[in-house]
């Protein structure tokens, strides 16, 4: 089977789960859930796949250990490739690529090579052409003030403040998001993104 987006039972499935997130409602539309939103995405990752690396989709479960939301459904299909990520609910569609969260030593070196001026001025361009795109360019978490060490007055103090850098851009439902064209909206996100990964 060949992608070709995601129906608008897609959309209504996610539209009563937010209205009613319990058990009952998603053994009486599990069937939906299968055919209408795991199945799209399902086809839009093998399609991916040889470009974008290895697909994972997420489990639909919440973990609410720890949670006082205690509804046990994602309102959302999250899924991950090695370079990416894609998101669909009833309110759109929504594709990022980049590092969501850094180690303890990878923030270290991150904020070493934004410091230095030819990397960190590499990263400033990269960034500006993705951010030109109309992609948005920004962290996981911030620091409302400039790192330790760090000067606040840095030329590339927002830069130097994420914990993470990830570019993420979201769409609202459309029609195109029943049609095959939705495809390309994820790739060129991803490609858009690309340097900044290299980076």
């Amino acid at each position: 089977m060949t992608f070709q987006g995601w129906p608008e039972e897609a959309i209504e499935f996610y539209e009563g789960l937010e209205a009613d997130n319990s058990k009952a409602y998603w053994l009486a539309h599990k069937h939906i859930y299968e055919e209408c939103v795991v199945g799209p995405m399902a086809e839009l990752l093998d399609e991916l796949t040889s470009d974008h690396g290895n697909p994972r989709i997420f489990r639909p479960y919440r973990d609410v250990r720890f949670s006082r939301d205690k509804s046990p459904y994602k309102t959302e299909i999250g899924a991950s490739l090695d370079n990416g990520y894609v998101r669909f609910s009833a309110q759109g569609l929504g594709v990022g690529s980049g590092m969501y969260m850094m180690s303890a030593d990878q923030l270290d070196r991150y904020r070493q090579a934004v410091d230095a001026d030819p990397s960190g001025q590499a990263l400033e361009q990269v960034v500006a052409r993705i951010r030109d795109r109309g992609i948005q360019v920004n962290g996981h978490g911030a620091l409302k003030t400039a790192p330790r060490g760090y000067r606040p007055d840095h030329p590339r103090i927002e830069l130097l403040r994420f914990k993470g850098l990830v570019a993420w851009r979201e769409w609202p439902v459309q029609p195109w998001l029943a049609t095959a064209a939705a495809k390309q909206y994820v790739v060129e996100v991803l490609a858009a993104a690309q340097p900044l990964n290299t980076w």
